[in-house]
């Protein structure tokens, strides 16, 4: 089952296994079970420090496996066959079981240490979803951290049935002690703030605590990693505060326009650029959502949490989001048929009919992606034509389970009440009202800013866009912007970069002529003799 080079490759991380490891297999007489059964069995091979033991009559899920630690209450479960974007997840969660570091921060493992309670987490993945692998492996490390988190993955595609019964229509889907819990991409962080209800306000305290910064960059994405890397470099105090390091790109699949990488994904960029900033002195503060902006010699940002920091000059760096078409139903049924990434949760929609809303790259891109595995797909797009490039429409139009209807506006997402089950549209040549019988749609429209909490503080565009000039500049003296967020044109992540480099630029030279800097220019110098 694994190649000759993913073994040699798995060996030598399985050499860094300190602790005896025994796998324990429940297996029926399904396909999918001697495919486990196979990849076990290889793995067992590997390393004199596992061992397997197979089972037929316990009343585990079937087909999984649990990765234990003998002697001890240490285990995480896998149900189903983690290939594809969650072979990384088994990796570390046999490392880990074996007693390989966990390379969480100090204060995140004694938080997990403290929790008190039992914690029973099922999630539900699919192997296609890039999201999926920071929730399994986040909630895999806090098992190993802490025996009385139980954890266990189940791949919703070999669960058809569980799916269908907890009515799950995107992924990641968590569930804790039988209740849902959360869904879509949620660090360790975000988790544990959600389990630790005191942690918001012990981290606001402490944030608040913290001394001015000379630049506080408010954004994790490309454009705010290059200005924490750009301002730190000039040896001035830089803080980054970021509701997710990565930002948008977490949510891009491939990559293939960054000059100089020649093929990567966005969940691998957002690991390499947080690497990247962590070789500086940056005061990384993740997981915290700026909701205030307050101008004057030193500007205050307010978080969600309530904390407040000071800083002499702010970069604002909050990258954008998906646009929704704000239709009845679209909030109703969120995560219950109407979804956002094809690539995470088309396979729950296999043998279904779905429709992708948006005739641009994405849309198209999304429709394609989706024909493959759906019964049909039908694309609405607002405009009189697509607008996507000529080569992807050519392939859209050649596929045979794909409709493609123009000139329409969606006007309703339809449901049971639990689930979707079509969608309303005007034909905005006759006015003409239509519906189409399905059971999911993707909306694909672009990307919105995220500015909504700085309306009346810097100057916008009528898009939302934050209104910078060359060097980054916006309205307010000492407050830049760069990226997504602001007006300049084509949202792209080499763009984005340069921007963010320029805004740092931008602050630092604002900072050596401000009134202080001057004044400590101007001190004097002893000179030695």
């Amino acid at each position: 089952m694994l190649d000759a080079d993913l073994k040699s490759q798995l060996k030598s991380y399985l050499e860094k296994v300190v602790q005896p490891i025994e796998i324990v297999a429940s297996l029926d007489d399904s396909a999918t079970a001697r495919e486990m059964q196979e990849l076990l069995q290889e793995i067992v091979l590997l390393s004199d420090k596992i061992s397997l033991v197979e089972r037929r009559d316990d009343k585990e899920r079937k087909p999984s496996f649990s990765i234990n630690r003998p002697g001890s209450d240490i285990g995480v479960r896998f149900a189903g066959v983690p290939m594809g974007h969650e072979f990384t997840s088994l990796v570390l969660a046999l490392l880990q079981v074996g007693g390989h570091t966990i390379r969480f921060d100090d204060a995140v493992i004694e938080q997990i240490r403290n929790l008190d309670g039992d914690y029973v987490f099922e999630t539900f993945i699919s192997l296609s979803c890039h999201n999926c692998p920071e929730v399994v492996q986040a909630l895999n490390a806090m098992a190993v951290i802490n025996p009385r988190i139980k954890v266990t993955t189940i791949d919703g595609g070999v669960f058809p049935q569980e799916v269908e019964a907890r009515q799950i229509m995107a992924v990641p889907m968590m569930f804790l002690n039988g209740e849902h819990f959360g869904q879509g991409r949620t660090s360790v962080e975000e988790i544990l703030a959600k389990l630790d209800t005191n942690a918001g306000a012990r981290q606001a305290a402490e944030l608040s605590k913290k001394d001015v910064f000379d630049v506080l960059i408010v954004g994790g994405g490309p454009a705010g990693a290059a200005a924490a890397i750009y301002a730190s470099r000039k040896g001035i105090k830089t803080g980054v505060l970021a509701e997710r390091f990565g930002g948008q790109v977490l949510d891009t699949l491939a990559i293939e326009n960054f000059v100089s990488v020649t093929e990567t994904d966005g969940p691998k960029f957002a690991v390499a650029l947080e690497q990247h900033v962590k070789q500086y002195e940056v005061d990384i503060m993740n997981t915290q959502r700026a909701v205030q902006l307050a101008p004057g010699k030193l500007i205050e940002v307010t978080t969600a949490s309530g904390a407040v920091l000071k800083s002499k000059s702010v970069i604002l760096a909050t990258g954008a989001r998906w646009r929704e078409i704000n239709v009845p139903g679209e909030k109703e049924y969120r995560n219950h048929g109407v979804a956002y990434c094809p690539h995470c949760d088309g396979p729950l929609f296999k043998g279904k009919r779905v429709a992708v809303i948006g005739g641009g790259n994405s849309g198209v891109e999304a429709a394609i992606d989706l024909a493959g595995l759906v019964k049909h797909v039908t694309l609405i797009e607002f405009g009189a034509e697509l607008r996507a490039d000529a080569v992807l429409q050519r392939k859209l139009r050649s596929l045979a389970n794909v409709t493609v209807i123009v000139s329409a506006q969606t006007s309703e997402i339809n449901g049971d009440g639990k689930i979707v089950n079509g969608l309303s549209y005007t034909d905005r040549n006759s006015g003409a009202s239509h519906r189409v019988e399905l059971e999911g749609v993707f909306v694909q429209i672009g990307l919105v800013p995220n500015t909504e909490w700085l309306k009346g503080v810097v100057g916008l565009s009528r898009h939302g866009e934050i209104e910078v000039d060359a060097r980054g500049q916006t309205s307010v003296p000492g407050v830049f912007a760069a990226g997504d967020v602001t007006t300049v044109p084509f949202k792209q992540i080499v763009i984005a970069v340069g921007e963010g480099a320029k805004a740092a630029l931008a602050a630092f030279d604002h900072l050596i002529r401000s009134d202080d800097v001057a004044e400590e220019a101007a001190a004097p110098v002893a000179i030695a003799a």
